[in-house]
């Protein structure tokens, strides 16, 4: 991890905006904590490939469209799947740090993260005989503060701990596929 030191907001902008978001987080967390039953989500999201590559998704009033480049035989109409799925532990891991230092009175004036994911193109094919899986994943946090490493190190390895994509990346869990016959 590496800790920068520019100064990116001014001190009452920081603190007004940590404010906000320790004040929405306590009310949510009251909220579940005093129901844990409705802590227990089913996010549904759909998508639909017709013509082409192109994969339009909808998830409630949100959606995207991914796409292969033309190399694969797409046309690079979105970013592919594997971009979002990047995307998302991306921007998990920067949020529920900044989230974490906020809730706890912590001055993070930003949280960069970069990810290098090592992936087996050809196991993609199913040829090579490798996994088709990601082979190794780096994760790097650029923190911009002034607090203490030892407390900016404690703060990450707890977020990480609960961070759900980091969490879906680093352990297995029960998958469940079945598929039906659409007819038109």
């Amino acid at each position: 991890m590496t800790i920068t030191t520019t100064k990116n907001l001014s001190k009452q902008g920081q603190t007004d905006r940590d404010g906000h978001i320790r004040s929405s987080q306590k009310q949510v967390m009251d909220r579940l904590s005093a129901d844990p039953e409705k802590a227990v989500v089913t996010l549904a999201m759909s998508g639909t490939v017709d013509d082409g590559l192109a994969c339009h998704v909808t998830q409630g009033k949100h959606r995207a469209i991914m796409d292969m480049g033309a190399a694969m035989g797409g046309e690079a109409r979105g970013p592919s799947p594997g971009f979002f799925a990047r995307a998302g532990i991306v921007g998990c891991v920067a949020i529920a740090t900044r989230m974490a230092a906020a809730r706890e009175g912590l001055v993070f004036r930003s949280v960069h993260v970069d990810l290098e994911m090592e992936s087996d193109d050809l196991a993609l094919f199913g040829l090579g005989g490798g996994n088709a899986g990601p082979l190794e994943t780096r994760i790097t946090l650029r923190i911009d503060t002034e607090e203490p490493d030892d407390v900016v190190s404690d703060l990450v390895n707890r977020v990480l701990e609960m961070d759900p994509w980091f969490l879906a990346l680093r352990d297995p869990q029960k998958v469940s596929v079945a598929w039906q016959r659409r007819s038109v």
